[in-house]
């Protein structure tokens, strides 16, 4: 480890420590919902190894506790996960001079939280040995902090009234770090396209609503951005 990886360790450590707090109760609640649907706690934290993503699971796990079809579960799962192919085609110009195992690796690290609080920095960083400090550093700390605390959740999950509801800490969680990443208007009609569209039809059956909120999100921020475009080129 040379001085330039360090000091970016230390740097994407401070950058991205205030967010830790938010996934903190994220991924207790994570715990407990997985060992709340009937899995064994060796099957909850082997699915928390493998999967490694908080929305995917919590999305999923209704489907799996209802029975639902396989290809049903894995549709929502790369739905939910499908802001990832986003953030990795955005983060990519930071990753073009590292060997091919180190990149898969590095994917598997990527979360919501480090690519809002660390992307921008890191495409416009030169030093290889920098970014990789300042991208490896906070992708650990998530992903030890998020092993730990969901395995509290999983240990714990019988301690907690289940009158309590905690699924909406995930919630919260996630709007803390999509704020932030909601810079320019198409952005912010897709999130609002999405919600809006998720609540209304929050009704359809085998939880379809998700996807479909997630269809239209896209497509309304597609549109915006297409509108946005026509009217610069008409006012020039």
């Amino acid at each position: 480890m040379n001085s330039a990886f360090r000091r970016g360790a230390r740097e994407g450590l401070r950058d991205f420590m205030p967010m830790s707090v938010g996934l903190l109760p994220w991924a207790m609640v994570s715990g407990i919902a997985m060992v709340s649907t009937g899995m064994s706690p060796l099957q909850a934290m082997g699915m928390n190894l493998i999967v490694y993503a908080g929305t995917a699971q919590l999305g999923t796990l209704p489907l799996l506790a209802a029975g639902a079809p396989l290809w049903l579960i894995v549709l929502t799962a790369l739905a939910l996960n499908l802001r990832f192919v986003i953030f990795s085609a955005a983060i990519a110009p930071a990753f073009h001079d590292y060997p091919l195992a180190r990149r898969l690796a590095s994917s598997y690290l990527l979360v919501d939280g480090v690519f809002a609080m660390c992307a921008e920095r890191m495409v416009k960083a030169d030093d290889p040995h920098w970014r990789w400090g300042y991208y490896l550093a906070p992708s650990l700390w998530v992903w030890v902090l998020w092993q730990l605390f969901t395995l509290a959740g999983v240990l714990g999950a019988g301690a907690v009234p289940q009158g309590w509801s905690l699924e909406f800490m995930a919630t919260i969680a996630l709007l803390v770090m999509m704020v932030p990443m909601s810079r320019t208007r198409p952005m912010l009609v897709a999130a609002l396209a999405g919600g809006i569209a998720t609540v209304l039809l929050r009704g359809l059956p085998l939880r379809l609503g998700l996807i479909a909120g997630i269809v239209v999100g896209i497509g309304a921020g597609f549109l915006a951005e297409h509108l946005l475009q026509r009217a610069g080129r008409a006012e020039r």
